[in-house]
């Protein structure tokens, strides 16, 4: 398996496009709209936000996922979240489906949708369908073409994210491919995110939602960037199975090397969101070592990346290991704060901070230098079992509050 250039056009099958329709209040000219097109059905799976507050588009893609064997395209729009938009919000929702399936000649339950940005405003449709017709005839199976898509489904992101694989399976080239969004309103149960990963696979659709709600636990739950779960968090997976390899329809070696390509696009794609946490200037990774058991590594780990006290340390590239300690210890997780030992690593740097229930005697001088790094990288050894768990994040700088102070302005 290695990573590869691309996203969500680099699996055999798959064709992307980006436009501007004029969806973005404060900037008209802005790429707002993308479109995922497969040449064949694709299976289907995907994981969705846990707030009881959901988006019209989340609502009919659930229903779509459970009741559909497969789709062929999914139409996304930045700017407008179609949230806290009762009845006509879900009939702006349907038409934007169902003119997307007009242009394609498809059933409009061969399109789902997902949108994000502001809540509470009704989709502007009539942009939406000029958008829409923009996107059809600029639908492409290029590098290219799949940039465009990711750069036109970001909001407050400061660059596109996407990633790409290829893998063997039982002699078949596979590819698995994405594109990711998210930057602000981003915590475990899903983030603030859409993401939109294709492979061109043989799968089943039974054996692709497994391994889709199972990949979520150690890549897109274990981010946060300000402790906000959105009402739009929306992650797809299509499989085309235009690969051709040996249809997988139960666990094996087969599903193994699957789940281990989808682990490596959709970590790389959840790192790259938490780095671009709104006002970030440095991500945070957090790993604990030798827990007793999978889920207290999880929880000990979040805890940490979730406290504004160590993202402002981090910010300020200040080693105050108390404030660590202190999340640790918060977290519900029992543990010997005598035993444990904490390190800080940054730019090929490690220190130790703190031993046998104090302070090591570290440099201060070290410790700032090696926090002032773009990825700060923080280890708890908890001295309790053979299980880890690590979590991602970012620090807490002035741009957060500037950025969400005038969101809607």
């Amino acid at each position: 398996m290695k990573q590869i250039d691309g996203g969500v056009t680099a699996a055999s099958g798959f064709l992307a496009a980006g436009a501007a329709a004029g969806i973005k209040y404060h900037d008209k000219t802005r790429k707002d709209m993308a479109l995922v097109y497969s040449k064949v059905p694709a299976k289907v799976a995907g994981t969705f936000t846990t707030n009881v507050v959901k988006a019209a588009p989340v609502k009919r893609d659930i229903h779509i996922i459970k009741t559909e064997e497969t789709i062929q395209a999914v139409v996304i729009n930045s700017g407008i979240a179609n949230t806290c938009t009762s009845k006509e919000g879900e009939l702006l929702n349907e038409e934007m489906a169902g003119y997307t399936a007009k242009q394609l000649n498809l059933p409009i339950e061969k399109v789902l949708t997902a949108s994000t940005g502001v809540i509470g405003c009704q989709l502007p449709i009539d942009r939406v369908k000029l958008g829409i017709e923009k996107l059809v005839p600029l639908l492409e199976d290029t590098k290219e073409a799949g940039k465009m898509a990711a750069e036109s489904i970001i909001t407050t992101d400061t660059y596109k994210k996407e990633c790409a694989v290829e893998l063997e399976i039982e002699g078949k080239r596979v590819v698995i491919g994405g594109m990711a969004k998210g930057s602000g309103m981003i915590h475990p149960n899903m983030a603030t995110m859409i993401s939109i990963v294709t492979t061109d696979c043989n799968i089943s659709k039974e054996m692709l939602q497994k391994a889709a709600s199972a990949d979520i636990e150690d890549s897109f739950h274990m981010i946060s960037v300000d402790r906000d779960t959105s009402t739009n968090d929306t992650f797809l997976l299509l499989a085309n199975g235009m690969a051709e390899n040996s249809y997988i329809d139960e666990e094996g070696t087969a599903f193994k090397a699957f789940c281990e390509g989808l682990r490596l696009v959709t970590k790389t794609l959840a790192k790259l969101m938490a780095q671009d946490g709104e006002g970030a200037t440095k991500l945070l990774e957090v790993e604990v070592v030798h827990a007793g058991t999978k889920e207290e590594a999880k929880v000990l780990a979040k805890s940490v990346i979730t406290s504004n006290l160590v993202k402002t340390a981090v910010f300020g590239s200040d080693a105050n290991w108390g404030r660590i300690l202190c999340a640790l210890g918060y977290a519900g997780i029992e543990f010997n704060p005598e035993t444990i030992e904490l390190y800080i690593q940054g730019d090929g740097k490690s220190l130790k901070l703190y031993e046998n229930g104090m302070a090591t005697g570290y440099s201060e001088k070290e410790a700032t230098e090696i926090l002032s790094a773009n990825k700060v990288h923080v280890m708890a050894d908890m001295k309790m079992g053979k299980e880890k768990a690590t979590a991602w994040g970012c620090d807490l700088s002035y741009d957060y509050v500037k950025i969400n102070g005038d969101y809607r302005s």
